[in-house]
């Protein structure tokens, strides 16, 4: 009975060290939105050098994992939790990455005037970031049904990544001599709709975790 108790310690434990790098994911992304617009280098630098400790954080959930299924050889929903908890971190770990890539698309583009002030992409971002928060409640709550609503909103990212980018390659025709920057402004828009995808990827593993059944939510 101790046993027992101490491995749910355990996977309580992992559950909140997922929380944990889900909260550093959220903020890396929101702060590189933010130097994006505002134009901060000092700020894009700063989730640069900042990101080594989601890549701790991810080893150590990893670490956890291997360690609780090497001793207690667990099966059932409880092995799902554990191989739930791996991908997901692995799925922020991701997310975190791209807020650092939008940190050096933004020290790419410096100071130099950005061809139309960004409304939209912020927008598309902050509905991204807001489907990871939407994930990790949906983990730690085990809610089927609201994981199943990222697919929905993923849809909606994906509606405003179109627009955005057609509009980015309509000025890059007609302004060859900024071709630089919409590059990089066209990168961040993919790398905020990916985040979105890892979000409905975090779904899909909590569907399994749940069902025990692979759910694709992106086919």
């Amino acid at each position: 009975m101790v046993v027992r108790e101490n491995f749910q310690l355990q996977l309580e434990e992992m559950k909140q060290a997922i929380v944990q790098i889900s909260k550093l994911a959220e903020e890396a992304l929101e702060l590189s939105v933010e130097a994006l617009k505002n134009q901060d280098l000092d700020k894009a630098l700063q989730i640069i050098e900042n990101d080594n400790r989601i890549n701790v954080l991810e080893d150590e959930i990893n670490d956890m994992a291997i360690l609780l299924i090497a001793k207690q050889a667990p099966v059932a929903s409880d092995l799902r939790r554990i191989i739930a908890a791996i991908k997901i971190s692995s799925d922020i770990e991701r997310m975190a990455d791209f807020a650092v890539n939008i940190a050096k698309s933004t020290i790419r583009i410096g100071k130099q005037e950005l061809i139309k002030p960004l409304e939209e992409l912020p927008k598309m971002a902050h509905h991204a970031i807001a489907m990871l928060t939407t994930a990790t409640k949906a983990y730690v709550e085990e809610d089927v049904a609201l994981a199943k609503q990222l697919a929905e909103l993923d849809d909606e990212v994906d509606e405003t990544y179109g627009k955005i980018i057609k509009e980015l390659l309509e000025l890059m025709t007609k302004n060859p001599e900024h071709l630089s920057q919409i590059s990089q402004l066209l990168f961040v828009c993919r790398y905020i709709e990916r985040t979105a995808d890892h979000a409905t990827n975090i779904a899909e593993s909590i569907i399994f975790l749940v069902k025990g059944k692979r759910y694709g939510l992106n086919d």
